[in-house]
C-alpha cells in the first residue's frame, strides 16, 4: 500500500477548510441528497462527500457505509486531492500498486471501484472529495463522469451558500447588538439629563 502524499499547501488547504466550519458538523439533507443522487446515477451502492483533515477523512455525506470516519493514509480521497486529472478514477483497486493491499480493499468496505472528485474551493484549494464506490471492479460512462463533476460543484457552491449564511447572521447579531447598545446609551444619557434638568429646577424655584 501506498499512504496518500500530503499536497504541498497543506497548512493554507487546512485553513480553507476550517473557514467553511463543515468539518465534524451535523449531516445535512441538501448534502445527503447529493450522494444519493450520485449513487443513484453512477449505479453504485457507495458514495460519499469526504472531507480531508489532518490525519482523518470524515463523511459530511454518505450512503452504503455506516462508518463516520477513517485514517487519511488508508484513504482513496487523500490521492484524489494531489493527481492532475478531474476525476481520479481506480476501476480494479487490486490492479493499483497504491491500493492492492490496502485495508479498505483486503477488508470492509472491500473497495475495488472508486472515482473521486476533487472539491475545490474559488480560491483553488482541494478540501476534499465526491466519490463513488463498489464493491467490483467497473467504469464510469463519460455521463455518468459529467454527473460527478456536477454534483460535486453543486456541494462546493452549497459550501460557499453555508459560509455566506453564517456571516450573514454574525452581522445580524452584531447589528442588533449596536442597536441594543445605542438603546441603552440613549436611555442613561435621557436619564443624566432629566436629573440635570431637576438639580437645576430646584435652585431656581
Amino acid at each position: 500500500m501506498i499512504a496518500a502524499p500530503i499536497p504541498a499547501n497543506e497548512q493554507e488547504r487546512l485553513q480553507e477548510l476550517i473557514r467553511y466550519e463543515v468539518l465534524y458538523t451535523q449531516y445535512e439533507e441538501d448534502f445527503d441528497q447529493i450522494v444519493q443522487l450520485a449513487s443513484a446515477i453512477c449505479k453504485t451502492p457507495i458514495s460519499t462527500i469526504t472531507l480531508l483533515d489532518f490525519n482523518k477523512q470524515w463523511f459530511k455525506a454518505k450512503v452504503g457505509v455506516d462508518i463516520e470516519e477513517g485514517d487519511r493514509d488508508t484513504s482513496f480521497c487523500g490521492h484524489a486531492i494531489v493527481q492532475d486529472e478531474a476525476i481520479m478514477i481506480v476501476n480494479d483497486a487490486l490492479e493499483d500498486q497504491r491500493f492492492v493491499d490496502n485495508p479498505l480493499v483486503t477488508g470492509e468496505p472491500n473497495i475495488r471501484f472508486y472515482a473521486g472528485y476533487p472539491l475545490v474551493s474559488p480560491t483553488g484549494y482541494k478540501l476534499g472529495t465526491l466519490c463513488v464506490i463498489d464493491r467490483v471492479p467497473r467504469k464510469l460512462t463519460p455521463d455518468q463522469e459529467l454527473t460527478l463533476k456536477i454534483l460535486g460543484n453543486q456541494v462546493v457552491k452549497l459550501f460557499e451558500l453555508r459560509l455566506r449564511n453564517k456571516e450573514a447572521e454574525v452581522r445580524t447579531r452584531l447589528i442588533e447588538e449596536q442597536k441594543k447598545q445605542l438603546e441603552e446609551s440613549s436611555a442613561v444619557q435621557s436619564k443624566i439629563i432629566s436629573i440635570i434638568a431637576h438639580d437645576v429646577r430646584g435652585p431656581v424655584t
